[in-house]
């Protein structure tokens, strides 16, 4: 049966937990320590944070601490982070990454990838940009540093830059919920052995509110968060949710004992654009 630490293998034969812990906007030191605690001491085990975020050394706090008073072993706890746009290129990435390792303390990571791709909206040699820092990526990869690469924020034609190269990434993490699968990239993602992940999976709480979803909520006696995140693990993407209250991270996490029908699945599939972002990687 699937569960909170059900693992999903890599391109490269690492695995992944299916469900992750996502720390966006939890800049706040002691938020962003407690609730990172809170998740690891409710059964996560997959904590997704990036530079951008301002949190990587609070995060990574919350997991050494945790680690010690639980003795939990450091193989048990997949951790990700991530280079900013604005780092982009051969040597700017290998000097972010170097930056995250000293905020973080660790000896590696389990998921680096790059946050967001170059893209002909603001550089107009955006694919040898993206060409040059997968290079970086590659060489960071194999230093040993980090277990996989990946990207974030790619499409198609983003991916299309670098997919010739030698390593290909092992994940892709773009934005994905209802009303906003994406399935032209979640497709190439699956042809190409790229495992998808979700931010904003609830989209950002607007979904939430959803009339198809509050009514499949009540079928199935759940909350619609759970209706949601159910939706995205049976399309085989994993979904990053984040809440700084503990009830909600249990919650979010109470999706592995019930299914969505095929009918109920294609019609959350059909919901039209509803609580996605509007953020773009081909937005300046």
């Amino acid at each position: 049966m699937e569960s909170l630490t059900t693992k999903i293998a890599l391109n490269n034969g690492n695995s992944i937990p299916m469900f992750g812990y996502g720390t966006y906007k939890i800049k706040d030191p002691s938020e962003a320590y407690n609730s990172v605690k809170l998740a690891l001491k409710n059964g996560y085990r997959h904590i997704d944070t990036a530079a951008f975020y301002e949190n990587e050394k609070y995060v990574a706090n919350a997991i050494k601490d945790f680690m010690a008073e639980t003795h939990t072993n450091r193989e048990e706890i997949f951790v990700t982070s991530k280079v900013w746009k604005t780092e982009l290129g051969y040597d700017k990435t290998l000097a972010a990454f170097e930056k995250t390792m000293k905020e973080m303390q660790m000896d590696y990571l389990d998921l680096y990838l790059v946050h967001w791709p170059a893209s002909y909206a603001f550089d107009e040699n955006w694919k040898d940009t993206n060409r040059q820092t997968w290079k970086a990526m590659m060489e960071i990869y194999k230093s040993g540093r980090v277990k996989a690469i990946g990207v974030s924020n790619f499409l198609t034609h983003h991916l299309d830059t670098i997919i010739d190269m030698e390593v290909i990434p092992a994940v892709d993490q773009i934005e994905i919920n209802p009303g906003f699968l994406q399935k032209d990239t979640v497709d190439y993602c699956k042809e190409k052995d790229i495992l998808v992940e979700a931010w904003s999976p609830l989209g950002r709480g607007k979904s939430l509110a959803h009339p198809l979803l509050e009514a499949l909520a009540a079928k199935y006696g759940r909350t619609v968060a759970q209706i949601i995140l159910r939706w995205e693990i049976q399309h085989d993407i994993v979904p990053l949710p984040k809440s700084v209250n503990e009830n909600r991270i249990i919650e979010n996490a109470n999706v592995f004992d019930f299914e969505l029908s095929d009918e109920d699945m294609s019609s959350i599939d059909d919901i039209e654009p509803y609580g996605n972002s509007g953020h773009s990687p081909d937005q300046p």
